[in-house]
C-alpha cells in the first residue's frame, strides 16, 4: 500500500473558531463537508470535527486518518495482515474511505482521492 500521509483527528465544540486557529497555524484553507450529523473541516494535516456527542464518541475511536494512493489496494494489504474491515469502502465528498481494525486492536481510517462517478 502506498501511504501518502496522515491526518490528525480533532473533535471541537466550535468548528468555526477552530478553523480560524488551524488555518492560521497551517497556512492552509479549510475544506468543509458534512458526514452524517458531523461537520468536518480538513485543514492541512488536521481533520476538525464537530457534532453530536453520540457520533463524535464513535469517531474518537479512530486513531488517525491515513491517506493512501488507492483504498482498494489498502483493503487488500489490510486483509492480508489480518485486519478487520469495519466500514467501507465508501465514497465521500473528497474520495473514498475504509475503516479497519488492525490485529493489535488499533482502528484507522484509510482515504484516497479517487472519485467514483
Amino acid at each position: 500500500m502506498d501511504i501518502l500521509g496522515t491526518s490528525l483527528r480533532v473533535c471541537v465544540g466550535d468548528l468555526d473558531a477552530a478553523v480560524t486557529v488551524y488555518e492560521r497555524l497551517t497556512g492552509a484553507e479549510a475544506i468543509r463537508f458534512q458526514r452524517g450529523g458531523v461537520a468536518v473541516a480538513a485543514v492541512g494535516c488536521f481533520f476538525l470535527m464537530s457534532g453530536p456527542e453520540a457520533e463524535l464518541s464513535v469517531l474518537r475511536k479512530i486513531t488517525a486518518t491515513i491517506a493512501v494512493k488507492n483504498v482498494d489496494a489498502a483493503v487488500d494489504d489490510l486483509t492480508a495482515v489480518g485486519a478487520d474491515i469495519i466500514a467501507g469502502p465508501l465514497s465521500t465528498p473528497i474520495g473514498r474511505n475504509v475503516v479497519a481494525r488492525h490485529p493489535d486492536g488499533s482502528i484507522f481510517e484509510y482515504v484516497d482521492r479517487v472519485q467514483i462517478s
